[in-house]
């Protein structure tokens, strides 16, 4: 009996050493993963997709395809035009200052989130920002600051960009990058969303960055167009998108606007935007042709 007992003893013992070892071998392994650069996840990108993933069993569930693509055809996909030196001139030198010009805001946490790994529905998605959309603000500069600042309780009244430029030229940053504004809701682009709220349907937030313009005076309205943007906004929207572009590799064809990629069909803005206007500062910076 004694030695029967001293074999299971030991049985044990040697299943609980196998355990702690596959254990360490698995901790080993994922801090690993955590500190090599580049090589993958990272252990808390790990944790962060085991916290999104939907509650069940049975694997993720069949996501909602995103309706037939209404393909973007770039207004910036043209022969870019010759550029006058001293728009080239004044646009470096700003270039250099853009880091200190940025104004960042205090804004509420209920009107941004972080972006996901994984989609509602338990499918992998890539968090990338991959298109860059241009907005305006309808009112004036600081009551869209005021909007962000308020906690929004409610979903349909959560909104914000990611940067703001005002008719001066300020540049706002409202959103890290790396975080998930609140800029389209029922939304695709080229045929591409994400769900990460099944009660609104797929939206472009998660892969996307949102630039908002003051918009003028006389544009404070519902109608179909104003007397356009300064000659300010266009030189700072030009250094962000710059930056935005080298950043995160988001090529020209892939800056659109919130009335292409808005599936309500309610949107109509950035309204009155002069294209050219933007093209012959992204060539000047560099960033285009």
């Amino acid at each position: 009996m004694k030695a029967r007992t001293r074999a299971l003893l030991t049985s044990v013992a040697g299943a609980c050493l196998l355990t702690l070892g596959g254990l360490a071998w698995l901790a080993r392994d994922l801090l690993a993963t955590a500190s090599t650069e580049g090589s993958g996840p990272s252990l808390l990108d790990l944790l962060e997709e085991v916290r999104q993933a939907p509650a069940g069993l049975g694997g993720p569930r069949p996501a909602p395809k995103p309706p037939a693509p209404l393909n973007w055809n770039s207004p910036l996909a043209q022969a870019c035009a010759a550029v006058d030196p001293e728009l080239r001139q004044r646009l470096w030198q700003e270039r250099e200052a853009l880091a200190q010009q940025i104004r960042r805001i205090p804004t509420d946490p209920s009107n941004f989130g972080d972006r996901y790994r994984r989609d509602a529905l338990g499918h992998r998605v890539d968090p990338t920002p991959r298109v860059i959309v241009l907005h305006e603000t309808v009112y004036g500069l600081d009551s869209a600051i005021n909007t962000f600042l308020t906690p929004h309780a409610n979903d349909e009244d959560q909104v914000s960009y990611h940067m703001l430029i005002g008719q001066q030229g300020q540049i706002i940053q409202v959103v890290d990058p790396v975080k998930r504004a609140f800029g389209a809701g029922f939304s695709a682009f080229n045929g591409d969303w994400v769900v990460t709220n099944p009660k609104v349907g797929g939206s472009i937030n998660n892969f996307a960055l949102h630039l908002s313009l003051e918009t003028p005076l006389d544009g404070e309205n519902q109608g179909a167009g104003h007397s356009g943007y300064s000659r300010a906004q266009y030189d700072a929207t030009a250094r962000v998108l710059a930056d935005w572009r080298r950043r995160f590799q988001i090529p020209a064809t892939h800056i659109t606007t919130h009335r292409h990629v808005d599936l309500g069909g309610e949107r109509s803005d950035p309204r009155s935007f002069n294209w050219k206007e933007l093209e012959q500062r992204l060539v000047a910076l560099g960033v285009e042709c």
